[in-house]
This record gives structure tokens, C-alpha cells and sequence, in this order.
């Protein structure tokens, strides 16, 4: 399971990135709980477009938090974001997933373990820290990039 760094702004991101190519690990960028409600789909896109643009030698691989809001969800799909969470009711949930399917678009289910930067001080050591504990990077069992 790849890594999961929790963001709240470009500067974390970019943060997270910066760490994750030193440490040659791949990691999930994840926005805050529900984050989907207050930011917005198009506003989270635009975030990983910029990331990508700015570290073409890094595959970003986002995930937008959708709280338990369908509506959402559908404009998360619609805006072309490919990995979302949704944490309303489990029958929506797999329907989601039936649509999402349509767009090629996965929908989590529920949160899985991440390191959340929203009260790190120093987020370039807290990345650094939580990517060279992971057992990839002890083992040296990550995978290699340019």
C-alpha cells in the first residue's frame, strides 16, 4: 500500500513531493476530511495539474475527500479527478463506485492510515520522518525513478 500525506495547501504538497523524490517512494497526496465541501473538485484538480506540471518526473496520484456528499463525488468524476472518498452510506458508496467505474475513477470507502501535515511545523522533516519509517523504504523494496 503506498504511503498517504495528508495536505492542505500547495506548499505542503509540493513539500511531500520534494520528500518523496528524495526517498524514491510514491505517495498518495490526500486532501483534509471533506475537503471536497469547502475547496471544491476544480480547485483540487487544479492542484495536482499544478504539481504535476512543476514535477513532470513524479506521477502525482491524488485523492480528493468528499465527506458523505454524492453530489460531490459527481463533480469530483465530472472534473476528471480519478481517486475520491466517500463516507456516506454504504449502499451509495457502491453505486459510486458503479459510476465512478465510468469515469475511471476509484471511490474509497473509508480513511486508511496517512500522516496528516495540518499541525506540522516542519513539514519537510514530518515527510521526510514518515516516508524513511515505512517498511518500502527499510526494506529497499521501493521502486526506482529517474
Amino acid at each position: 500500500m503506498l504511503p498517504r500525506i495528508v495536505i492542505h495547501s500547495l506548499d505542503q504538497a509540493r513539500a511531500a513531493l520534494r520528500a518523496a523524490r528524495e526517498l524514491k517512494e510514491d505517495v498518495i497526496l490526500e486532501s483534509a476530511a471533506g475537503a471536497a465541501s469547502y475547496l471544491g473538485p476544480l480547485w483540487f484538480k487544479a492542484l495536482l495539474e499544478t504539481l504535476a506540471e512543476e514535477t513532470p518526473d513524479v506521477e502525482i496520484d491524488g485523492l480528493l475527500d468528499c465527506g458523505d456528499a454524492p453530489g460531490l463525488v459527481l463533480a469530483a468524476f465530472r472534473a476528471g479527478i480519478g481517486r475520491v472518498r466517500f463516507t456516506g452510506p454504504s449502499e451509495m458508496g457502491q453505486r459510486l463506485q458503479e459510476i465512478g467505474e465510468n469515469f475511471e475513477a476509484s471511490v474509497e470507502l473509508a480513511p486508511q492510515p496517512a500522516l496528516d501535515l495540518m499541525n506540522s511545523s516542519d513539514v519537510a522533516s514530518a515527510c521526510h520522518a514518515f516516508l524513511e519509517t515505512r517498511p518500502s523504504a527499510i526494506s529497499g523494496s521501493h521502486k526506482s525513478r529517474p
